[in-house]
């Protein structure tokens, strides 16, 4: 008797037809993307393409129009426990009277449910995301007080303390220094590596092909989705950004 087959696995993320408008102009139009599991997935594009809107629909933070969102097969509500979200370092009050500790805690109240006291061994569980960036000297430093880059880490370190299978973020290397960069990298390859998905809005486009295992090229629709290796071409970059790409910027 033969073995059966076996099953391949639901794609961390499937958008298919997803349109989204603010105030009646359309913002993404009929985006249709598949991110497979364990991928380091890039959403690239000029100011005003729809990135940030993109990850906010698949969370329902924003309403579509019209189309269907996926994660790992099912609608995103019913398994929102398996999904962390990062936004933009800008986006976030940081002299909230916060340490680094305090905020990379948040990760651990859904286990635990908010307004109870955390428990120490759940403490410990974001001492130890606070180390996995980098941070366990700061932990006890108020969040207004550190750099740009080590606030983007604080933000790591609570997605990581959510322990999640899927990983949104808004520009994790907009504005950090190069230790920072180094560190979350480092965090987004190991996740990777352990069978966990990424999907960022990245700006870089030199540093794009080799961070990022899958591209999707969008600017109001999809220009190109799919392996960053055969998808981040010079032909539809400049289709994405309208413009030609500086030499160098992608591998021939």
């Amino acid at each position: 008797m033969r073995g059966l087959a076996p099953q391949p696995l639901e794609p961390a993320l499937a958008v298919r037809d997803l349109t989204v408008a603010y105030g009646g102009e359309p913002v993404l139009r009929a985006v249709t993307w598949q991110v497979p599991a364990g991928a380091l997935a890039a959403v690239i594009g000029p100011n005003g393409a729809g990135k940030s809107t993109l990850l906010k629909a698949v969370l329902g933070l924003v309403p579509a129009v019209s189309g269907e969102v996926r994660v790992f097969g099912s609608p995103f509500a019913a398994v929102r426990r398996r999904v962390a979200y990062l936004p933009q370092r800008a986006s976030v009050d940081w002299d909230f009277p916060l340490t680094a500790l305090q905020v990379a805690a948040q990760g651990r109240y859904r286990s635990v449910g908010w307004f109870r006291p955390l428990p120490a061994r759940e403490r410990q569980r974001a001492l130890a995301a606070l180390a996995e960036v980098g941070l366990a000297d700061l932990a006890h430093r108020h969040i207004g007080a550190l750099s740009g880059g080590q606030q983007q880490r604080v933000l790591l370190a609570r997605a990581l303390a959510l322990e999640a299978d899927l990983l949104l973020m808004d520009e994790p290397f907009a504005g950090v220094d190069a230790a920072s960069e180094a560190a979350i990298l480092a965090v987004l390859k190991r996740l990777a590596g352990l069978g966990r998905t990424v999907i960022a809005v990245h700006h870089d486009l030199s540093t794009a092909p080799g961070t990022f295992s899958e591209v999707l090229l969008l600017n109001g629709r999809v220009i190109a989705a799919g392996p960053m290796a055969t998808t981040f071409t010079a032909e539809a970059i400049a289709k994405t950004y309208g413009a030609p790409v500086p030499l160098g910027l992608v591998a021939a």
